[in-house]
């Protein structure tokens, strides 16, 4: 792990970077309404509305100096949290780990990673953000562990037929002396599903060749996940981000087919490897878990799954929240948005649960930098080619071109869209600050196994984990004295909280101020569609007069009557400037 100071390198594509500049057209400057008093509800139904601030605890806040977020530097930062007026955060995982893939090869499940602190210090961290009415959400990954966990150890110790690779994976090759694998299933990052241990046998990883896939079938892995769930719970945790929660069971039964074979199975929940019915088995000793705490502790599952069967995750009896991704796919379209909130609260519907709206994560292409790209490319069935941003990494932010002006416009205009909608919106670090995604890391600084794993085809997930610049100057930009993981471009400087906090038309100002004027204004989970003079228009009623107003096209388009309480660009003469969206309430 590299600990050098800032990057100095190129601008990546970033020449006309908007905050630099100072140019862009912004907020008028209208202070956000006071903070208010933070207390946590006893309210079962707290995570329905919630706005979760997703922290990656690596690339968060540094306070050790050795260039690594910690958990004491996620404390340091809880009244920056408080300020911004987030419901809840998600930790991503902060276990022990070799970070093989960025802490989600987890060694230990009921431990913190030593470089990141220790038991103590997350008693704290959950114990302040408590303090200041936030809750704490965890990611949980069940499909798989490292391969540094004591299980997977003891089961390269024992040998063909024991108990403890029965935790686990493990076949016999093929042909000659079994030298090949045992099909040709290729992993999600790229390479062969399969890898070989000394005594000849392999054992399947879906992902990373150190992610040695549990097996879900043995009633003791399903045992040491409950005591997981617990042992947190107890801690004071108050919910979980279950990692690919549609991947836990398998059916292996032989013959293993072929990957055509299984690629041309319908996954209608008796894939052998995906979406499997048999899962909510797991999930129902789950819920009876978290159900046994009050108020019950909550769950969200990370399900890549048909539409018709997120609601299975997202049951009562199951996980009870399911992730809505197709945000992340979309373009800065208003047909797209418009079909994605009605199937989506459809979706909500038919499960009993709230739905999701997500822009960004720490997996996607920062969705300010999706925004100044050309829009993707489609197949037939409106799903995107390629993943989008993908061709502008390879080429290290060159091409195609960037207008990261217009980028940011429309991540501010989505933003306030996505914060009106009923249901719970999750925020990814530094989408308050505006930032893009750093596509000019060096390879030898990369750390993505996507991207070691799937040379030339895929640079991976690292630019938009870069660290948080939270000073305009200084080591690593506030991250930490040591300087970060991850090197930090030059124009971090021009987002850093320091100098978007003074800033009344900063977008960390827009951020502040809608999440305030959210909590003031929310009510029931309904909305109605209101008409609009063109389709690059679409607006929405909440039941109290809140009426929200995107113009997704280039175009001024009239406003509505009644009062404009917030908005992403300035407004005025009634008229709604393009890529814009306001906030009014109702005369």
């Amino acid at each position: 792990m590299g600990h050098g100071g800032r990057h100095a390198g190129r601008r990546q594509g970033l020449t006309d970077h908007p905050l630099e500049r100072n140019t862009v057209t912004t907020a008028a400057p209208t202070a956000a309404p006071a903070a208010r008093t933070r207390e946590l509800s006893d309210a079962p139904d707290w995570w329905r509305q919630a706005v979760v601030y997703q922290v990656y605890p690596r690339s968060f806040a540094d306070t050790d100096g050795d260039g690594l977020g910690d958990i004491p530097g996620i404390t340091s930062r809880v009244p920056y949290l408080a300020e911004l007026g987030v419901d809840a955060v998600w930790l991503s995982p902060f276990y022990p780990s070799a970070l093989a893939d960025g802490g989600y090869d987890v060694a230990d499940y009921r431990d913190v990673d030593p470089r990141l602190g220790t038991l103590a210090d997350m008693d704290e961290l959950i114990a302040q953000l408590h303090a200041h009415g936030i809750r704490v959400v965890v990611d949980i990954v069940p499909n798989h562990t490292s391969n540094d966990h004591a299980w997977f150890q003891e089961a390269l110790a024992a040998g063909r037929g024991s108990a403890a690779r029965d935790r686990y994976i493990f076949r016999e090759g093929t042909g000659p002396d079994g030298a090949e694998p045992p099909t040709d299933w290729e992993s999600v990052f790229g390479g062969s599903a399969w890898e070989r241990v000394d005594d000849g046998q392999w054992y399947f990883h879906n992902f990373d060749v150190s992610q040695p896939d549990l097996n879900w079938a043995n009633p003791e892995v399903r045992a040491d996940f409950v005591k997981t769930l617990r042992f947190w719970s107890d801690r004071g945790v108050d919910g979980f981000r279950i990692d690919v929660a549609h991947m836990l069971t398998k059916d292996l039964s032989e013959p293993l087919p072929s990957r055509a074979e299984l690629e041309a199975m319908p996954i209608d929940g008796t894939h052998p490897l995906l979406d499997r019915d048999d899962v909510h088995e797991v999930y129902a000793e789950w819920r009876a878990v978290f159900n046994s705490y009050d108020p019950p502790r909550t769950a969200v599952a990370e399900a890549w799954v048909h539409p018709s069967r997120v609601p299975l995750y997202a049951s009562a009896e199951s996980l009870g929240q399911s992730f809505n991704f197709d945000l992340l796919e979309a373009d800065f379209d208003a047909g797209q948005f418009r079909r994605i909130v009605a199937d989506n609260l459809s979706l909500a519907a038919r499960s009993g649960s709230s739905t999701t709206w997500v822009l960004s994560n720490h997996d996607v292409v920062r969705h300010a930098t999706r925004y100044g790209l050309p829009d993707a490319e489609r197949d037939a069935d409106g799903r995107p080619t390629l993943k989008h941003g993908n061709e502008w990494l390879l080429s290290g932010g060159r091409t195609p071109a960037l207008d990261a002006e217009r980028g940011e416009r429309r991540a501010r205009a989505a933003a306030l869209f996505v914060l009106g909608l009923p249901g719970s919106a999750y925020l990814y670090q530094g989408e308050e600050l505006g930032l893009h995604e750093v596509a000019d890391i060096p390879d030898d600084r990369r750390q993505d196994p996507t991207f070691f794993r799937s040379p030339g085809v895929d640079l991976g997930r690292d630019g938009c984990r870069v660290p948080l610049p939270w000073t305009a100057s200084g080591a690593a930009f506030g991250f930490g004295e040591g300087g970060a993981h991850l090197p930090q471009p030059e124009w971090f400087g021009a987002s850093a909280v320091d100098v978007q906090d003074g800033d009344p038309a900063s977008t960390l100002s827009l951020y502040r101020r809608a999440l305030a004027l959210r909590h003031e204004l929310q009510t029931d989970e309904q909305l109605s569609w209101v008409d609009t003079p063109g389709d690059d228009v679409v607006a929405f009623e909440r039941p109290n007069g809140w009426t929200v107003v995107t113009n997704f096209g280039t175009e001024p388009a009239p406003l509505p009557a009644g009062e404009v309480v917030v908005s992403s660009l300035p407004v005025e003469g009634g008229t709604l400037p393009g890529e814009t969206t306001v906030w009014m309430r109702r005369a």
